[in-house]
């Protein structure tokens, strides 16, 4: 029997904040897998700031969406139909399967997951891509060491509370940015940061003399804007400033806003770096068995915001943009 696929399709490259004009939504029968490809019924997809970019055309650390093509996203499904020899119908699987019910082609990239060991949720979020960013972005660009004070911006989301939580697992001092109470009290009493600052309600520069008076040793920046501006200022000697996200900046309509604070970098002889997750493919093995093996003891703890419905798309979506997400934002299809 043929199953009905819907799907949706970029339609025009966005200005300012993501619409649903912006995308075309179509349904029809699902592709049947030909020789050597399989299809997957998704289960759950993963929404991510990134996917802003993936909009714009020019160059970037991958291509664009190309218009007329199913928007991009990371997803969890089951195969259902498979002319693959290593991927059998039953088998749970994740990686790029797009804004749609089914994904059909060839399993490049995809990697076989075990339902059993984790709400298929988790592996969009701390067992996923979102937890190998919070682990390298950190550790190998960000380099913490212990007794250090490390501040983390979007706290509350999905890189940015895992990458807190191992901060302070590598016996780190741990401040969270994040916006509105309840937020700010679930990075203290759920996850154990050390001081919050909520940038909806105080100043972040007042903030960050209050909770960090000796200064930032490491800023994990996922906001960009206003407040990296502020967090440069409190640099101390050698700081280092990991760049993984600058969520205040992708829905400008003007140009991206530099910091006008970067001179700290040259009087602190600190450093700053971009951060991609793609470049520490080969090692995600690693991470993840040391994240599992965190969870399992009850060390780290993997929030998701789980919205139903493919339909809602483009409206789920800008939750991430206007701080409505309270954790890893995730569409169930």
């Amino acid at each position: 029997m043929t199953q009905t696929n819907r799907r949706f399709l970029l339609a025009k490259r966005p200005v300012g904040a993501v619409t649903r004009e912006d995308f075309s939504f179509e349904q029809g029968p699902a592709a049947e897998p030909a020789e050597g490809q399989i299809q997957v019924r998704n289960l759950y997809l993963s929404l991510d700031p990134a996917m802003r970019g993936w909009m714009n055309e020019g160059k970037s650390y991958i291509p664009p969406v190309g218009l007329g093509q199913v928007m991009r996203a990371l997803g969890v499904g089951e195969v259902t139909a498979s002319k693959h020899p290593d991927f059998k119908p039953g088998v749970h699987v994740s990686g790029a399967l797009g804004i749609q019910d089914y994904f059909t082609g060839e399993p490049q990239g995809l990697h076989k997951i075990d339902p059993n060991l984790a709400p298929l949720p988790r592996y969009l979020s701390a067992l996923g891509m979102t937890g190998m960013t919070a682990y390298f972005a950190l550790l190998d660009v960000g380099q913490p060491k212990e007794g250090e004070t490390v501040v983390i911006s979007g706290a509350a989301g999905a890189v940015g509370s895992i990458a807190g939580q191992i901060a302070k697992l590598k016996g780190c001092r741990v401040v969270g940015i994040a916006g509105g109470k309840d937020k700010c009290q679930y990075l203290q009493d759920e996850l154990g940061f050390d001081g919050v600052i909520d940038y909806k309600a105080e100043d972040v520069l007042a903030g960050l003399k209050r909770e960090c008076p000796k200064g930032v040793d490491v800023y994990f920046d996922n906001v960009g804007g206003d407040i990296l501006d502020a967090v440069l200022s409190r640099l101390n000697f050698k700081a280092r400033v990991v760049i993984c996200g600058a969520i205040s900046q992708y829905n400008n309509k003007e140009a991206v806003k530099g910091p006008a604070n970067y001179l700290s970098l040259l009087v602190n002889r600190a450093r700053m770096e971009g951060f991609v997750v793609m470049d520490h493919a080969k090692e995600y093995g690693k991470a993840a068995q040391e994240i599992a093996g965190w969870m399992a003891s009850g060390k780290l703890k993997s929030k998701e915001h789980v919205v139903e419905g493919l339909e809602t798309f483009p409206e789920t979506l800008l939750k991430l943009f206007n701080g409505e997400n309270f954790g890893k934002l995730v569409l169930k299809v």
